[in-house]
């Protein structure tokens, strides 16, 4: 990974002299000394490569350089035969590419030699990254930054550097594509074993199991987000996530998972038959779903917009339910379809984007319609992840079974 080019870049939206911080993280409490896990801030990781607590960016612009130094909590020989060591200065020099590595209590201070260096010069700027999802969400370390800053440095211009690291991480390149498509391998494997072993009689939670297994045998611990494995009527819900419920003979069953390497994600979804063979009506429903995301695929290029492509679905939508009878006594498509048709995915599984911005080479969307028909217990949902090319798409998870027959085939001992 080339992590200086990608810090030189997010640095092109600050003027000249300007600083800006980035933080890798730190694990919430959960009770007393329990922690929840980890999970690194991924524009941090997408800046340095590093998946470690505590652990603070600073880059510095002159001229043409950005310097880059890196504030890390000190090695701890006792805490390295609890639970592992911290990681050295120049373990982490080497593997993000810094110029400097200090100790993580002398940030303040390098922090305020950069001000007094820039007083009477210019007008000084700090970038942060300063998203938040909602304005109950609690302040993370760059907005509890921001505060320090606006109560010591009055004068200090803030940016938000979010929509320029969007920018960014939006268009992939080819290291970060080749994790991708490890993720695709493995999941895909994955979802054929768990395929092959689901029956009526068994378990949800025996199912994403089998899922689990089938990922760790390959050296995949790591999941995109948390599995959905949902039988019968629990299809019809889209976030579904008891996963404990038996899987009765007729039921569908869909399954949306993903493993990730590297923290870049895959997320495919397919439903299928537990007892390998779909009923006329489960065909039926099937085959419309399969048909739209077809055409979305087809209308992906450059310059298209995510919701451009949900509008084929919307429209091919219409023309389908009107046919076969669902859209009688004021009933519409939003009835048995009510998510978007895409999403970006790279180091999240819903990826930074920017609102409308026009797709172009080189991202990676999901394709993932579906129709869910509560009163007839059906839901089903096709999802595959989509690599933008110049010329349009390329699937990167074609390797599984799409149609009806392909799907019947194939849990029935076929290839």
């Amino acid at each position: 990974m080339d992590y200086k080019t990608r810090r030189t870049r997010v640095m092109e939206a600050m003027p000249q002299g300007s600083l800006a911080l980035f933080f890798s993280g730190k694990a919430p409490v959960r009770s007393l000394d329990e922690a929840y896990p980890f999970s690194v801030n991924r524009n941090f990781y997408y800046l340095t490569g590093l998946d470690r607590e505590a652990m603070t960016l600073a880059l510095i612009k002159n001229g043409d350089h950005v310097q880059s130094v890196l504030f890390i909590e000190p090695f701890d020989p006792l805490q390295a035969r609890w639970v592992g060591g911290r990681m050295k200065p120049e373990e982490a020099q080497q593997q993000a590419d810094v110029d400097a590595v200090y100790p993580k209590d002398e940030m303040l201070d390098f922090i305020h030699r950069q001000m007094k260096l820039n007083r009477g010069n210019r007008r000084m700027s700090v970038g942060l990254d300063l998203a938040k999802e909602s304005w109950e969400e609690p302040d993370d370390a760059a907005h509890q930054f921001a505060g320090h800053i606006r109560q010591h440095y009055p004068s200090v211009d803030l940016v938000n550097l979010h929509a320029a690291l969007a920018q960014l991480r939006m268009i992939k390149d080819e290291d970060e594509l080749n994790l991708m498509r490890q993720a695709q391998e493995a999941t895909i494997t994955a979802v054929k074993v768990m395929m092959r072993h689901c029956a009526p009689g068994i378990n949800e939670t025996e199912l994403e199991g089998v899922f689990d297994f089938a990922l760790m045998k390959q050296g995949v611990r790591e999941h995109a987000f948390p599995t959905i494995c949902a039988s019968g009527a629990n299809a019809t819900i889209l976030h579904y996530s008891r996963n404990n419920e038996l899987i009765e003979d007729g039921d569908l069953v869909l399954c949306d998972l993903g493993g990730a390497i590297g923290h870049y994600c895959a997320d495919i979804t397919r439903t299928y038959p537990a007892n390998g063979r779909f009923t006329q009506r489960q065909k039926q429903i099937y085959d419309i779903v399969l048909e739209g995301q077809r055409r979305v695929i087809a209308a992906i290029r450059p310059g298209r917009t995510l919701r451009q492509l949900n509008q084929v679905l919307v429209d091919f939508y219409g023309e389908q339910l009107a046919a076969i009878g669902l859209l009688e006594q004021g009933m519409t498509v939003r009835d048995y379809y009510f998510h978007s048709v895409s999403h970006h995915l790279g180091l999240d599984i819903h990826d930074v984007n920017i609102a409308n911005l026009p797709l172009a080479a080189g991202m990676v969307i999901t394709v993932e319609p579906g129709l869910y028909l509560e009163a007839e217990g059906i839901g089903i949902r096709i999802e595959d992840d989509i690599l933008v090319s110049e010329t349009g798409a390329v699937n990167l998870s074609e390797k599984l079974p799409h149609t009806t027959e392909e799907i019947e085939t194939f849990m029935n001992k076929g290839e």
